[in-house]
């Protein structure tokens, strides 16, 4: 594949969160790349991101530029004819659904996923020469090898993981640069001791031989602790190229408190100096790192450097710009509750099917809202944050704590665990304006996330302005630094 940029570039001094499903989206990662630091996708839910944005008629013809330069036109194609509407779905119309990952996805959802990833960077790279990234999380296991090898066809720079303990992701892209088959084992409930669950990969199957040589992206693991990073830096698959260390007042997904929970009069999780890495150790490993979670200010940036950090991940001031990917109205009214100091944000440990803490924004209309949240009836029909399980007979069973509470109790779970839980992959969803629509017309209630700095988002406002752009940021965090690389 032709190179798209030099070999040696400088590392950059803020990196751009991949948050959400698609608020870092393309649009966002160009834009922040462009001005010389790291753009960074989402790559999560991306198949069932594609097939809504070509259902919704694709305005402006971005998807289906980017099909026509995907390697796999084949499938590229077939895609579009099967999922593309002209016009965009009539009022009311439900989406059409994309199959659901398992162990042995069938090739079409496969190829769907390489696609759907190659879309997202291709045009976060298209028309600069900028570095782009994607970001995953090692709890959504099932569609990854297809997601890294989609993304490398279109010449992804970097390659981001936390939510998980990610030591078989740097060998994994050695692997795939050289074209090679892998494997990735997948965590499974109730797994039969001495028994190893897989999900493969063949690129070949999908390109055909012979098989293309790929750049390997640079692996930046996104971690909470210094443990963590040590046992990555010393026992993974491959080379880490670098971390980000992220802190509790990070939005999205946080990693639980050490030692025995504890909880405030709101029913947070109580955070305390032990939940913080120890940058000395993080140091020694002598690995770039940036720091994440409030970086959001020239002081922040100016003391992370002095700490001896490469620089800092920034997401909730991307989050609420004019190019994230978040419904315009939701960061219309954020910015309007930012200002007045009204915002509020709740760290809810019952949120996420996953089991770790979520900051959530208290918005009217969304699932904050305990009446929207229990007037919304439970369906599981996207499932990424489904978790295997080994039924009696050794085969692999799908449950989540967000689907209806008697399937869940079903198939083995407790109905304790049930119990608030908030179904992210519809909600998220509906925050980026692709929300399905249920029974009646009425659409899919959103859930919005973010970090501590949603409070602060005004610092980015021009005098009379009721919006900002990721330039904004930018142009804001490096006041007093030099220039961006």
């Amino acid at each position: 594949m032709e190179n798209s940029h030099p070999p040696a570039r400088a590392l950059p001094v803020i990196i751009q969160g991949g948050m959400g499903v698609a608020v870092s989206n393309w649009k966002l990662a160009r834009a922040v790349a462009a001005g010389g630091h790291l753009g960074v996708v989402s790559g999560t839910a991306l198949a069932a991101v594609l097939v809504r944005r070509l259902q919704d008629g694709d305005p402006g013809g971005d998807i289906r530029r980017a099909l026509a330069h995907c390697p796999l036109q084949a499938a590229a194609q077939a895609i579009a004819a099967r999922y593309f509407l002209a016009g965009g779905r009539s009022p009311g119309q439900p989406y059409r659904l994309a199959p659901m990952y398992s162990v042995a996805p069938p090739d079409d959802l496969v190829a769907l996923t390489i696609v759907a990833n190659f879309v997202e960077v291709w045009l976060a790279k298209e028309g600069h020469a900028g570095v782009v990234g994607l970001n995953l999380l090692e709890k959504i296991q099932l569609p990854t090898l297809a997601s890294l090898y989609g993304a490398m066809l279109a010449d992804v720079n970097y390659v981001l993981m936390g939510a998980g303990i990610p030591r078989a992701i740097p060998g994994i892209l050695d692997q795939l640069a050289r074209g090679q088959k892998v494997e990735l084992r997948i965590a499974v409930a109730g797994e039969t001791p001495g028994v190893e669950h897989r999900i493969g990969f063949d690129p070949a199957h999908f390109t055909g031989t012979p098989v293309p040589a790929l750049r390997r992206p640079q692996f930046l693991a996104i971690v909470s602790s210094s443990a963590l990073a040590t046992t990555l830096a010393r026992k993974a698959s491959g080379k880490i190229d670098g971390l980000v260390i992220e802190g509790a007042t990070a939005g999205g997904h946080n990693a639980p408190p050490r030692g025995a929970p504890q909880f405030n009069a709101l029913g947070e999780p109580i955070y305390s100096p032990r939940d913080s890495a120890d940058l000395g150790v993080i140091r020694a490993l002598g690995l770039p790192f940036w720091l994440a979670g409030s970086y959001a200010h020239p002081t922040q940036l100016r003391a992370a450097l002095a700490l001896g950090a490469t620089g800092v991940q920034i997401g909730t001031a991307f989050a609420f710009c004019e190019e994230s990917g978040l419904r315009p109205e939701s960061k219309r009214e954020v910015l309007r509750q930012s200002a007045s100091g009204t915002v509020e944000l709740r760290t809810d440990p019952r949120a996420s099917p996953t089991g770790m803490p979520f900051k959530v924004v208290d918005l009217s209309g969304t699932v904050s809202v305990p009446a929207v949240y229990e007037h919304r009836a439970r369906v599981c029909d996207l499932g990424f944050l489904r978790q295997p399980y080994e039924n009696p007979d050794g085969s692999v069973g799908y449950r989540c704590p967000a689907e209806p509470v008697g399937d869940f109790v079903r198939k083995g779970g407790d109905p304790a665990d049930a119990v608030g839980r908030k179904c992210l992959c519809n909600g998220l969803m509906a925050a980026i304006g692709l929300g399905q629509s249920l029974v009646a017309g009425v659409a899919e209630p959103a859930i919005v996330t973010a970090g501590e700095d949603v409070r602060v988002l005004r610092r980015f406002l021009a005098d009379g302005e009721q919006s900002y752009g990721a330039a904004d940021v930018l142009r804001f965090m490096l006041t007093g630094l030099v220039p961006a690389c």
